[in-house]
């Protein structure tokens, strides 16, 4: 097969939720333990922080690495807003999808010939991201969350908050949707935009505390260092995904909100590199055995996540290298299959 590029749009057109959401449930059961998957690699620059992602499965003959810029936040606030706003209404998957815009996290994805390392497939992989973490996100709270959870709440109003809105009603049946942005005129904005394309969810926007303590699975979805509530306001039963927060010092959550809940990690490599476990481990408040499963573990049942309704529940997640192979092989099936 020749070089190929994939555009925003043609991953938009050919990588569906549903067939991601299946895909990456069935790779973390039964492909993770096997597959080469090293540690990615950091960067610091002038303006933000470069990764590296790279993922091989033996099996599958597939090897592929995702390029990543993060830039500073302060940088691009004002920026990101203005871009959220104006791509926000395009509709995509089930219902809402992320922005197709340039903002704070920019990507591309390699996939690779294993035997010449030449590029089978180049994708530009803004989408391909936003999706697979809220995907992601999804098959977590398939596992972990209470199976009569009716309310999501989400935090942010950016890329990362459309794709958790878009697919995470796959994993439950939600009626009802709280907001909370940056400010209020933001989550009355982001509200307004989307309402209309969600005509059965009642999307409203709250403040934090109302937010954090009338849903029952909680996204968040920021670019926030500090944690976005207090840890205490959270109703027993709620699931959380954690997704915005990749630093040692940076965390969207308190330690209250840690030490009160059973942990699961995309995996174990995350426990060593963020913050919602690293300053409650510092602060002598959990153990380093507090994380209770890696995904793995959940999904093929080798370890307990939930054990109870009144549980809560935290999905910690900074990304995996497995998630941006998965979802390249899917778009590169779709290729094949000529959907482009």
């Amino acid at each position: 097969m020749p070089d190929l590029h994939l555009s925003e749009a043609d991953v938009r057109r050919l990588l569906d939720p549903v067939q991601l959401c299946a895909a990456l449930e069935a790779a973390f059961r039964d492909r993770y333990p096997s597959i080469s998957l090293p540690p990615r690699t950091h960067a610091e620059l002038a303006h933000g922080i470069f990764l590296a992602m790279s993922c091989y499965d033996r099996s599958a003959g597939t090897l592929g690495m995702k390029l990543v810029l993060v830039r500073d936040e302060d940088q691009v606030r004002d920026q990101d807003e203005v871009r959220d706003q104006d791509h926000s209404h395009a509709p995509a998957g089930p219902s809402v999808a992320p922005a197709l815009a340039e903002g704070r996290i920019q990507a591309t994805y390699l996939l690779l010939d294993p035997a010449t390392a030449r590029p089978r497939l180049t994708i530009a992989a803004n989408y391909l991201t936003d999706l697979r973490t809220a995907a992601t996100s999804a098959v977590a709270t398939k596992f972990l969350a209470r199976p009569d959870a009716s309310t999501l709440g989400i935090f942010g109003t950016g890329r990362l908050a459309l794709a958790h809105l878009a697919v995470l009603p796959l994993a439950r049946n939600f009626d009802r949707v709280l907001v909370c942005g940056r400010n209020s005129s933001r989550s009355a904005e982001f509200v307004h935009k989307v309402s209309a394309q969600l005509p059965d969810l009642t999307i409203s926007a709250a403040d934090a505390r109302t937010c954090a303590a009338q849903s029952h699975v909680v996204c968040t979805c920021t670019s926030n260092s500090a944690p976005l509530f207090d840890g205490r306001d959270l109703r027993p039963g709620t699931h959380l995904n954690l997704v915005g927060a990749f630093r040692p010092q940076t965390r969207e959550v308190d330690t209250h909100t840690i030490e009160r809940s059973r942990v699961v990690v995309d995996t174990y490599i995350t426990a060593a590199e963020v913050g919602e476990l690293l300053i409650p481990l510092q602060e002598g408040v959990i153990a380093r055995d507090h994380v209770a499963a890696d995904l793995h573990e959940l999904i093929s049942g080798k370890k307990q996540g939930r054990r109870s309704p009144e549980d809560i529940t935290v999905f910690k997640s900074v990304g995996c290298a497995l998630e941006d192979l998965v979802a390249a092989e899917l778009l590169l099936d779709g290729i094949r299959n000529r959907r482009l």
